[in-house]
């Protein structure tokens, strides 16, 4: 970081200073789970997330995690409750259709659901007045239920996966 920038950032106000160190982790966390390999000759960019998804399971499950971080995150910026729900979704939408063997895989490297969610807190704080709207208690339920439907899909796809192969085992025996 060069001298003038980083004197910048210490001038600026504290929770000026907070919202941007917080929104620099919030990038580096969706690099790594979105952007953090160039495939050579093609240049695509996968991360964490296309590479942990091929752990059956697993893989899912752990940075769906790791995206839901950034969903709370986005509560304490004062992202709105409509938005909230559309990073929800993102996260849904990638860890169910990421869950398909070997589709899913192609699918967790193509639709980046981090980087979308970024992209979305990102436009909220461009709002005029972003910082007047502190989050409510209503945003940290809401964002609770959220996280809660989707740690149950997890669950429930852990348990049906339990299922089928416990069903499979019965038929080769």
């Amino acid at each position: 970081m060069s001298d003038s920038l980083a004197e910048r950032e210490r001038t600026l106000p504290r929770k000026e200073r907070t919202r941007a160190d917080a929104s620099q982790h919030l990038e580096r966390l969706a690099w790594l789970l979105d952007d953090l390999i160039r495939i050579p000759v093609l240049g695509w960019r996968i991360g964490l997330d296309a590479i942990l998804g091929l752990i059956p399971g697993i893989g899912d499950a752990a940075t769906s995690l790791a995206s839901i971080y950034i969903l709370l995150s986005a509560v304490r910026f004062g992202v709105s409750k409509i938005t909230l729900a559309r990073m929800g979704l993102n996260i849904g939408i990638d860890y169910v259709l990421g869950a398909v063997p070997l589709v899913g895989d192609l699918f967790d490297a193509s639709w980046k659901s981090n980087r979308r969610n970024l992209d979305l807190l990102r436009r909220h704080m461009q709002l005029p007045g972003h910082n007047a709207r502190r989050a409510r208690m209503s945003d940290w339920l809401f964002v609770t239920l959220i996280a809660v439907a989707l740690i149950g899909l997890l669950f429930a796809s852990f348990f049906v996966a339990v299922y089928a192969l416990s069903r499979l085992a019965r038929l080769a025996d």
